[in-house]
């Protein structure tokens, strides 16, 4: 069968764009025709794959701004579906759905992804789209049970449906939890709030040698670079800028604890692949998804709780030790092979 993914820009550094890839990639090593298609091209692309076996494109070379920029793109996009022998189209946000979806050749079956949580939904205008385009869909795709319930309930989905992020690896080993260092991955941006993560590194109490490491690159570089010099840890906060996919593992092996501070998140692919390394985390308890990821949750914002819970795993090992064999316990359901057959059981699902 053909599956083809839909994103606004496929091949930027984000949590939507690695997922995309990483089931695109295991969709086509199944034997499943698989395409990728960003709406436009990414100013600066990241590769998540080294070798893909599945077809990418990008519709536009820039943003499509304007009416008729607009129509032309549509005319490709339209031409290159019309192209593809028809199967699943999954569209992966709610600006993506309420785009393409009408666009689409009749004889595909229309999917549509949401990455965020149901409470993130509702405070903004991804909420008010989702209850417009998604039940017109053959499936609404969300990230764990409870979102999907909350929005079943309140959205009034009648097509709601649960498929998590899957980890695109399996490392053999794990780390060994005895280097002084945390570890933080994402976009230096604000919705990440790696200020916080700062802040609670700085009052964890965690002493020489320990380091905060943070992997990602954004516009908030050099003011968290600012603030980690007026909490008294410049010297101690390391911005390690992107690292490729390829060598995250390696980054997880030498971390003892990893934490995550974002302001919301759907199912944060860090937490999967910490918890697969043996690595225990902290987080704000902001989604089922979080929940889902088995970190040691934090309410929402606070930064003491959260720097106490991060100076408790730093001061033990034995409890690093403990939380984090039972993370990777918990990442084994978050596997490729489970979560694609989870993908291909949807399909069926939508063919009965």
């Amino acid at each position: 069968m053909s599956v083809v993914f839909s994103c606004l820009d496929a091949d930027t550094l984000g949590g939507v764009q690695h997922v995309t890839h990483t089931l695109a990639q295991g969709l086509a090593e199944r034997g499943h025709e698989v395409h990728v298609v960003g709406l436009h091209r990414s100013s600066r692309p990241f590769r998540y794959v080294e070798s893909p076996r599945y077809h990418r494109h990008a519709i536009s070379r820039s943003r499509a701004d304007g009416r008729l920029a607009r129509g032309r793109a549509d005319r490709r996009l339209r031409r290159l579906l019309e192209s593809i022998e028809p199967g699943y189209a999954v569209m992966t946000t709610p600006s993506v759905v309420a785009r393409v979806s009408g666009l689409l050749p009749e004889a595909f079956r229309s999917i549509g992804q949401y990455h965020g949580s149901y409470d993130h939904a509702r405070g903004c205008w991804h909420l008010a789209s989702i209850r417009r385009h998604y039940p017109a869909l053959h499936q609404a795709v969300f990230l764990s049970e409870h979102d999907a319930w909350q929005f079943s309930e309140h959205a009034l989905l009648p097509n709601a449906w649960t498929l998590p992020n899957p980890l695109a690896s399996w490392p053999d080993g794990v780390s060994a939890l005895d280097m002084p260092r945390v570890l933080g991955v994402g976009r230096l941006e604000g919705v990440k709030r790696f200020d916080r993560l700062i802040t609670a590194f700085a009052r964890s109490g965690a002493p020489r040698p320990w380091q905060l490491h943070l992997i990602g690159d954004g516009s908030e570089r050099e003011r968290l670079r600012a603030h980690a010099e007026r909490e008294g840890v410049a010297d101690r906060v390391v911005f390690r800028g992107p690292v490729p996919a390829a060598r995250m593992s390696q980054e997880y092996l030498r971390a003892s604890v990893v934490g995550l501070t974002s302001e919301h998140e759907g199912l944060p692919v860090v937490l999967l692949e910490a918890g697969a390394h043996g690595v225990p985390s902290v987080a704000f308890d902001v989604s089922g998804g979080v929940r889902s990821a088995g970190p040691v949750p934090v309410p929402p914002g606070d930064v003491d709780a959260f720097a106490a819970e991060l100076g408790r795993l730093v001061g033990s090992r034995a409890e690093r030790l403990r939380l984090g064999a039972e993370a990777r316990a918990r990442a084994e359901a978050f596997r490729l092979d489970h979560v694609l057959d989870r993908w291909e059981s949807m399909f069926a699902h939508i063919d009965r």
